[in-house]
């Protein structure tokens, strides 16, 4: 995870007792919070309470394509989104993942077959999932 985080990120702590307005600022309300901003200053993904390695991981991942997406940088979002389905395809992260996968393909290609796909992936893969029924209007 440290690796991930290294490579992808530039963390940033603020303590609750000692940065009170800080963490007000970010409407941060339990700790843990972890923010993945994009470069702008908008929030893409927030991540709140205590995961597990490997859900924390797909939710970093995650939190990742969100923010490539938010730049309109639809290939490389999507790549990240495609990875959090293959390589954490248990976590929680991964029907929504998948969802944005298909979003961030149609946005990079104008082809409304990807939704359709995605769609059909979503209903094969997590059928009762939040992320198949917001997707099944592209069946």
């Amino acid at each position: 995870m440290v690796d991930f985080i290294s490579t992808h990120f530039i963390p940033a702590k603020i303590h609750i007792k000692e940065q009170p307005q800080t963490f007000k600022r970010f409407g941060a309300q339990w700790t843990p919070t972890l923010l993945i901003m994009a470069p702008n200053g908008e929030e893409a993904h927030r991540i709140e309470g205590f995961l597990g390695v490997d859900d924390m991981l797909a939710q970093l991942q995650l939190g990742l394509g969100k923010a490539l997406f938010k730049m309109e940088k639809y290939a490389e979002a999507e790549k990240h989104f495609r990875a959090v389905v293959e390589k954490s395809p248990k976590t929680e992260a991964a029907p929504q993942a998948l969802y944005w996968a298909g979003v961030a393909a149609y946005k990079g290609t104008n082809d409304p077959g990807k939704l359709k796909e995605t769609a059909k992936a979503e209903q094969q893969k997590y059928p009762d999932s939040e992320w198949a029924k917001k997707a099944s209007v592209w069946a």
